[in-house]
């Protein structure tokens, strides 16, 4: 059976993270890499092309798929010229950054047909479907994230950090929240850059979900579900990553990452168009455009 062929397009932090998860799925295979870096093509495997620009690659043809894994505000350009090529596209989170953008490409991708994912990592991880699949009675919901960095120039902290537990609150209830509220808890210069604590307050028709990012904090990556009789606990970082009311829960250990990519080589092969994933996209996108109004 022949696999997948992927171009990667951006080899900065997550790209390479990208590259190297790919070589362990067995459905695709890694043919084309754009990057500005001409370091990057000794990220790539034997017999794959190194391109300076991400069109250089699509107009060279020989791709099923290209993962954007470039700054947030180029997503919908490149996705758009990637889609009209006739490929498959699998973008990194967030969508895009700003909820007109997002709904033009999503227009766009079901007036072709097109093949669309979209990264919002966790919704892959074992765990967290796991979490899903036994959440009942949902009462309230609580994340936490953060870490000492990245401080990054195209994206700020609610941008960067929020989109993951939004995804997952969206994911879990289905719908958008009926408010929504955001503050700023903490800022300060760091070295780096500029460090922010947020939090972000989600209200589902009387289920609230309490949502504390930052890049002023240890390593941390929890969100919890008060569901029935107790509380599922999600812990990435963690050896149990999946917990009810402390105790740990088998999952399969498969990475986010690796899941992510065979199934966006899957759904290549097949065609399947079907586009959830893009329209959850769009309603992280609204929410974080929601949030932004209330820290500006």
């Amino acid at each position: 059976m022949s696999k997948t062929r992927i171009g990667v397009i951006g080899a900065g932090r997550w790209g390479r993270v990208i590259l190297r998860a790919a070589a362990g799925v067995a459905g695709i295979a890694v043919t084309g890499l754009a990057s500005g870096n001409p370091n990057s093509a000794a990220q790539l495997p034997p017999g794959a092309r190194a391109f300076a620009d991400w069109r250089a690659m699509i107009a060279a043809g020989g791709l099923d798929g290209v993962v954007i894994a470039t700054p947030p505000a180029t997503h919908a350009a490149i996705a758009t010229a990637a889609i009209e090529a006739g490929l498959g596209v699998f973008i990194e989170k967030p969508l895009t950054l700003n909820g007109a953008e997002a709904q033009a490409l999503r227009d766009f991708a079901a007036h072709r047909q097109a093949v669309v994912r979209v990264d919002h990592i966790h919704l892959f991880s074992p765990a967290f479907r796991a979490l899903k699949a036994q959440a009942a009675n949902i009462r309230a919901l609580r994340g936490v994230a953060g870490n000492w960095g990245p401080y990054r120039s195209d994206a700020s902290v609610l941008w960067d950090w929020g989109p993951h537990d939004i995804a997952m609150a969206l994911d879990l209830m289905g719908r958008l929240p009926t408010k929504i509220a955001a503050r700023r808890l903490d800022r300060r210069d760091v070295e780096g850059g500029v460090g922010e604590t947020l939090r972000l307050s989600l209200d589902f028709d009387g289920v609230a979900a309490d949502i504390v990012i930052g890049t002023l904090m240890d390593k941390t990556r929890r969100f919890e579900v008060d569901s029935g009789g107790g509380t599922l606990s999600y812990d990435d970082l963690a050896a149990d990553k999946l917990c009810w009311n402390g105790r740990p829960l088998a999952c399969p250990a498969t990475p986010p990452l690796s899941v992510a990519l065979a199934e966006f080589g899957a759904a290549v092969a097949t065609r399947d168009t079907a586009l959830d994933q893009l329209d959850l996209g769009i309603r992280v996108v609204e929410v974080l455009e929601r949030c932004q109004q209330d820290l500006d």
